[in-house]
């Protein structure tokens, strides 16, 4: 997957907005809360929000790293999206966007779009 494909698949998803934050970072958000961070300028690269059990899979493989600033909150960064096949990154995005959207007010979820799967 590239990042203009990423870019794609994540404003997709219900309730999914892209901004720049911090300059030059293409930040996608739900309910105004971030599920992915890459650069806005030739970008290879994306950090997204993990499940807590795959964090440390995750960051096992080559290629994955614990998101700078976020690793804390199970954020990882994976250098080249092109180390995953389309169908992986796809999931992780969507995983990414799901556990952001769980975290929401009902009132919110509601809004957006109801509640998802």
């Amino acid at each position: 997957m590239n990042i203009k494909k990423a870019r794609t698949l994540c404003l997709s998803l219900p309730g999914a907005t892209e901004d720049i934050k911090w300059e030059s970072n293409l930040v996608f958000s739900v309910g105004g809360k971030m599920f992915a961070v890459t650069r806005a300028d030739d970008a290879k690269g994306i950090s997204f929000k993990v499940d807590d059990d795959r964090f440390l899979e995750l960051t096992d493989r080559p290629g994955i790293i614990p998101a700078p600033y976020l690793a804390r909150a199970k954020w990882v960064y994976v250098e080249d999206l092109a180390t995953l096949s389309d169908a992986e990154a796809a999931a992780l995005l969507k995983r990414a966007h799901e556990l952001v959207f769980a975290k929401l007010t009902k009132k919110l979820q509601r809004e957006i779009g109801g509640q998802q799967s």
